[in-house]
């Protein structure tokens, strides 16, 4: 074995991939700060060099660093995009001006961290986890590789103990806080909520459409208690929604430096004006602390161009088949309630694979009694809940509830599709629902589009 083998052991993207993504069942997630810090002082700390917009919240996350990205690119910016889960292939996760990193810099990066990761393994502190090479790769990219304006950090898992969180953003944002991720985040919203309160910094503003009075009280101490203020939904910014119809909803804004609108987005359901406010806000701070250039053209250009894939995304027309990764209980009640006023059909069918550590029964609720024929399967994925343990919740909850006249199990989740698309006919009052996690969502997605399984991960 040569030294050049030995000091790269990666020669190609997919190599450096296998390794990472191989973190995840070995390694698994161990939430923490500490190796981060490890790591970040053995590459000198190239996260500080950089302007970061820190992202956090149950739901909505993705969409909101979407909005925020098409805006500033809009302006004029250079950005970094640094998102999770992946829906198509790894490279996703890490975007510059909206293009997936070449795979030579995912390579020459990975090579760089490999060995750092097992100093690091032979000490008390153990390995680092597929998440925490997965940051510190992106860290890489943008402090040492592209050099970006800005980067819309997304977190991972929480916020406080939450990789992502060796950061030192311009701005924090808390989308909103849900019934999500309980058996890591703790059993309440206000413990859920102090966990994501964790990415706030002393004197660093903080944007937040929480709306339970329980997470407000959260945000609103652990703000005052960092001296960072606090732009609250409702209180210090608001919207007013002014149409609502496939592909576009209308919707104005106001805040504490002025009002804006109407303002156009195409992502749909009322959830999305709410995200899409969430990001004006965000800008708004900028400008007005940070001498951010956002003219009005820009801005809602940026917002109207904004796209998200696999949330309410018609991925099919002839027959409709809509794909959406609502995956807990707020995620589910923003789809019952777009199913009810945006999307037209007299029959409404359904197919659904969740996880297993997932409120399955607030979920359900909501969507339930609106499905005509729903089809139980399971994700390509090593953790999944069987389809028979979920079918059996969506029969007892049919008891009470109302709802599907057949519920059927189809484990395969191919299977499963064509499945759904059979019972479409040719039929334009059909309407055909994939929803669930977003591991199902991405290979339903890319299987619907390319015919071929998705990479999708953590």
């Amino acid at each position: 074995m040569n030294d050049e083998t030995v000091q790269q052991p990666f020669r190609t993207a997919a190599e450096a991939v296998a390794w990472i993504t191989g973190l995840m069942p070995t390694v698994g997630i161990r939430p923490g700060l500490e190796r981060m810090n490890l790591l970040m002082e053995r590459l000198n700390h190239p996260h500080r060099r950089l302007k970061f917009i820190h992202v956090a919240g149950t739901n909505g996350k993705g969409s909101v660093c979407a909005y925020l990205t098409s805006v500033l690119r809009k302006c004029g910016y250079d950005v970094g995009t640094f998102t999770s889960p992946y829906i198509t292939s790894y490279a996703n996760r890490f975007q510059y001006n909206g293009q997936d990193i070449a795979d030579e810099d995912l390579v020459r990066l990975a090579n760089r961290l490999k060995p750092l990761s097992e100093e690091l393994a032979a000490t008390e502190w153990g390995p680092l986890t597929m998440f925490e090479v997965t940051t510190a790769l992106a860290i890489l990219y943008y402090g040492t590789v592209t050099f970006p304006d800005y980067v819309v950090w997304e977190t991972g898992l929480g916020g406080r103990l939450d990789v992502t969180n060796i950061v030192n953003p311009i701005v924090s944002v808390i989308t909103n806080i849900g019934h999500d991720h309980m058996d890591l985040l703790g059993p309440t919203l206000s413990d859920i909520a102090y966990e994501k309160a964790g990415i706030i910094k002393p004197g660093v503003p903080v944007v937040t459409a929480v709306s339970q009075p329980e997470t407000i009280d959260v945000i609103r101490r652990t703000a005052e208690s960092k001296r960072s203020t606090l732009y609250l939904l409702g209180e210090k910014f608001s919207l007013e929604t002014k149409s609502v119809s496939e592909n576009e909803t209308r919707f104005s804004f106001e805040g504490p430096f002025r009002a804006i609108g109407p303002l156009t987005i195409s992502l749909n359901g009322a959830h999305q004006a709410t995200n899409a406010a969430v990001a004006v806000m965000t800008l708004e701070v900028l400008r007005q602390y940070y001498a951010l250039i956002l003219e009005d053209d820009a801005l809602a250009e940026g917002l109207k161009e904004t796209a998200w894939p696999g949330r309410l995304e018609m991925v099919s027309r002839e027959p409709r088949i809509l794909l959406d990764g609502a995956h807990n209980p707020e995620g589910m009640k923003a789809l019952a309630e777009a199913l009810r006023d945006v999307y037209s059909y007299d029959t409404l069918n359904m197919m659904i694979a969740m996880m297993p550590n997932k409120n399955h029964d607030e979920s359900l609720k909501h969507i339930l009694p609106m499905v005509n024929s729903l089809i139980v399967t399971e994700p390509d994925f090593h953790k999944k809940m069987n389809a028979d343990e979920l079918a059996g919740i969506a029969k007892r909850l049919q008891s009470e509830l109302g709802g599907p006249r057949d519920i059927v199990v189809e484990p395969d989740w191919r299977s499963a599709l064509e499945r759904l698309r059979g019972m479409a006919g040719d039929g334009e009052r059909t309407l055909s629902v994939v929803t669930g996690t977003l591991y199902l969502i991405a290979d339903a997605r890319s299987w619907l589009l390319h015919q071929t399984k998705s990479e999708k991960g953590w």
